[in-house]
């Protein structure tokens, strides 16, 4: 019998994978071939997110070998790659999972194209997502730019249920595969990443026993806790989401499950699995636009006058703007590879509108240093906060952080966790330092500007800045109505 070969992609499990579950139904002969992308220019995996993909597919690697098969590693373009191990093999079927971003999908039609030219059948299978883009469409059949209708024809057109892990999976014939090691996906010299482990577990296995334990610990409070960085109120699934250790259906279920036997967790896991719908409008958005991965859903914000400020750039990067709850993000970013939802909206208002600096170089940075990142949830995200997105809060909106971190940070436990320069002072002051009478600073032997840097900009004159800018864009170019809400929402 010829072989089907199984290309994975962003989908490192085994349960609940159709491409996967299909392949094993209806064939004997099965090979599973994982591609390092090498041809992806600026979308090539950041740092962070190689450090994640080594463990995952490690993880995946020892799963597949527990059920008896192997897993092929190869690198190159995807493309060719594929097509050449189909060759190899003289497959008859090629199946895969469906990818929605704009190099992910000519990747899918290129395999699809040589695949056929071939006499090969090749399938793309959904399984990324609760609900395929083109299925859900507004009332006059375009696509959705709101999130709240968006959501309600999420729940409309939904359903099916996860199908398990196969039992057994056959020993592929002997074929050149690299080692995980030769591809130098964690940084070595220096180690950035060597406290990462003791926080994450990439893995099927990982993200399950993550949900599991945010089901039965974390859901029913999640409304509330979700905005506390100084709690642990929010699931931490974005990595496992975003590299498909879990597939959505299979969370959507577990959770109803975990509803339904839980006396009073429903409010709390109805706005979780809100922000997976958001998750979902992200891939909704970069399908149907696929240029937002560069340039602005609202047109009109090409003209808007972005600062250059090299010094402030880096200063934003590294924590040291003087501003505390952007710093303890940032800081919290660079150490975890992850920063919480609540203040990632913090620290782009601040990147964006207190500095005028472009969404892009944000979402360049975000890139590059978390682990869930994301391609359509960054881009939306960003484009969310810059006020230039689909259902994005409005410019004039922008974020005090000042006053987010005495809401959300009251006792600035999460701030002096991250900026251990200030953890001396008093809660009044943690989150605006500069603001501390001299004999108090004095008496507790804390000096801003000399201990702690002081503040890049005023935020009260930086947000008039912002606001002006924004009007005299307003002026050269008709504005369109948005609606919007403070909070954005975003699986964290």
């Amino acid at each position: 019998m010829r072989p089907t070969l199984v290309w994975f992609r962003q989908d490192l499990r085994l349960a609940d994978h159709p491409a996967l579950a299909a392949a094993c139904a209806d064939s004997d002969a099965v090979v599973l071939v994982y591609v390092l992308d090498t041809a992806a220019g600026d979308r090539e995996p950041g740092g962070a997110s190689r450090w994640w993909l080594h463990g995952s597919l490690a993880a995946l690697e020892d799963a597949v070998a527990a059920r008896g098969g192997r897993l092929i590693l190869r690198r190159g373009d995807p493309a060719q790659v594929v097509m050449a191990l189909a060759d190899e093999l003289n497959a008859e079927r090629i199946f895969f999972s469906r990818s929605y971003d704009p190099r992910g999908r000519a990747l899918g039609r290129a395999i699809h194209d040589a695949g056929a030219a071939r006499g090969m059948h090749v399938k793309r299978f959904p399984g990324s997502l609760l609900a395929e883009p083109e299925h859900l469409r507004t009332g006059s059949g375009g696509p959705f730019k709101v999130f709240t209708p968006f959501w309600r024809a999420l729940g409309r057109q939904f359903e099916g249920f996860p199908v398990g892990a196969p039992d057994a999976l056959p020993r592929p014939p002997r074929l050149v595969s690299d080692s995980l090691d030769s591809w130098g996906l964690r940084p070595r010299s220096p180690d950035w990443a060597a406290g990462f482990e003791d926080i994450w577990e990439p893995g099927e296995v990982g993200a399950q026993g993550r949900l599991t334990e945010f089901l039965s610990e974390a859901a029913a409070e999640y409304d509330g806790a979700r905005d506390r960085p100084d709690q642990e109120g929010t699931s931490r699934l974005s990595p496992h989401l975003r590299f498909g250790e879990l597939s959505p259906r299979f969370v959507w279920h577990a959770a109803r499950a975990a509803a339904a036997e839980q006396a009073g967790s429903g409010a709390g896991i109805d706005s979780f699995l809100r922000e997976l719908g958001w998750r979902e409008f992200c891939y909704h958005l970069l399908y149907h636009w696929p240029e937002l991965t560069t340039k602005p859903l609202r047109a009109q914000f090409a003209e808007f006058p972005w600062r250059e400020d090299p010094t402030a750039l880096r200063a934003w990067q590294r924590g040291q703007t003087g501003v505390p709850l952007v710093d303890a993000g940032m800081r919290q970013l660079w150490q975890t590879g992850w920063m919480h939802n609540r203040v990632r909206m913090v620290v782009a208002s601040f990147l964006v509108k207190n500095l005028l600096l472009p969404w892009q170089a944000g979402e360049a940075w975000f890139w590059d240093t978390l682990v869930d990142a994301d391609l359509a949830n960054n881009v939306g995200g960003w484009q969310w906060v810059a006020g230039c997105g689909a259902d994005a809060a409005p410019y004039f909106r922008v974020f005090n952080p000042v006053r987010q971190g005495e809401k959300f940070d009251p006792e600035g436990a999460y701030v002096k966790h991250w900026v251990p320069e200030l953890a001396a002072l008093p809660p009044k002051y943690v989150h605006q330092p500069w603001a501390m009478p001299p004999q108090l600073a004095g008496a507790s032997g804390f000096q801003p500007g000399r201990d702690y840097p002081a503040p890049l900009v005023d935020l009260g004159d930086s947000r008039r800045r912002a606001l002006a800018a924004y009007q005299g864009m307003r002026d050269a170019v008709a504005p369109t109505s948005s609606a919007a809400t403070e909070r954005s929402p975003g699986t964290s």
